[in-house]
């Protein structure tokens, strides 16, 4: 069954496997990278999908290589259906460039739609993206905040009830760690009070590619999208923030423990570990000496100390100070409220 991505309240980071262009043009390629991140667990796989006319102008310095790697949709529909089959519980995020990719997206049903930075000062793509009504990934790396706030209000404009969850990352493949600005992400979902996500794309060689994504789980971001290829050390397209396919799912590992370790942000019942730690850590009161019957207990008839079973707490010693005792009592025996006059 899906995870219900749309209300991710759940204490779960949701993780999105960013295929990116790192099938290469090659759908088996692409295979490959899909079962790395379905065997991986990750709760959603994105695909970039484009219309290369109608999204780089023919003279772009990359053109040449976007013509070479663009899937074509009958390509996109095989993959799409391989995903649905073999890892039903694994969403499916359309990266759109372009109104053509949108609408073939849609007669897919993909779960969401990401739009890329690039596009956030562009009302009419928005806006068609937020008439489909799916979840939108709003990317606002190296954007302002006000274009943050337009592209937001763009989306409210069309509708209320689309879902928009806020992923912040540099758009510098590695990332220096210097440039990464974690604590930004905190301003931003208070400013904006929505889900806010971490787009991380530190070197995949370098082990900060675990740890500043396990930062921003402590720092509460709801969703990771993290770059996954077939084989980084082929050194091919969109590699370089990539994990393979068994890092990734370390990665996903490592995310899961996180998120069992946050618990919940209200005091639980003791861990029957924790009951028997208590006995045998926590200090009760004891009498200090033998002590006779009816003598009054003063404070230095008592000691703090661990005791064979849990008693009065220090704090409670107000409880027998000053009455007198029922019976004898031995020296280093639990002293309790029943035991005074």
């Amino acid at each position: 069954m899906k995870k219900q991505a749309e209300n991710i309240s759940d204490n779960m980071t949701y993780i999105i496997a960013e295929m990116a262009c790192s099938h290469e043009g090659d759908p088996e390629l692409a295979l490959k990278i899909i079962d790395g991140a379905g065997r991986a667990g990750a709760d959603a796989i994105q695909f970039q999908i484009w219309f290369l006319p109608e999204m780089v102008v023919p003279h772009h310095k990359d053109y040449k290589l976007l013509s070479k790697i663009e899937l074509s949709q009958m390509q996109w529909q095989n993959l799409v259906e391989y995903t649905r089959d073999k890892y039903p519980g694994m969403d499916i995020i359309a990266c759109v460039y372009e109104t053509k990719s949108i609408d073939f997206a849609m007669t897919m049903d993909v779960d969401a739609f990401k739009i890329h930075s690039a596009d956030l000062s562009n009302p009419l793509f928005i806006n068609h993206v937020a008439q489909t009504g799916k979840r939108i990934d709003l990317s606002v790396g190296a954007s302002t905040l006000d274009e943050i706030q337009n592209a937001i209000e763009w989306i409210r404009n069309v509708s209320k009830k689309v879902s928009i969850w806020l992923m912040y990352g540099y758009q510098i493949f590695p990332t220096p760690t210097e440039a990464i600005n974690l604590n930004f992400l905190k301003k931003i979902k208070q400013l904006f009070e929505l889900p806010i996500g971490y787009q991380d794309h530190s070197d995949g060689d370098s082990e900060a590619g675990f740890w500043l994504p396990a930062v921003a789980v402590g720092m509460q971001v709801d969703c990771l999208e993290k770059h996954i290829t077939h084989d980084r050390s082929l050194k091919g397209i969109d590699h370089q923030a990539a994990l393979n396919p068994d890092e990734f799912k370390k990665f996903v590992t490592m995310v899961r423990e996180l998120d069992i370790a946050k618990g919940i942000s209200v005091p639980k019942p003791f861990l029957s570990q924790e009951l028997i730690y208590r006995k045998n850590s926590k200090k009760s009161i004891v009498v200090s000496r033998d002590i006779k019957k009816d003598t009054v207990i003063k404070e230095s008839d008592l000691h703090y100390m661990r005791a064979d079973e849990l008693g009065l707490p220090p704090d409670q010693a107000y409880r027998v100070i000053g009455r007198k005792i029922r019976h004898d009592i031995n020296h280093y025996s639990l002293i309790k409220e029943e035991d005074v006059k």
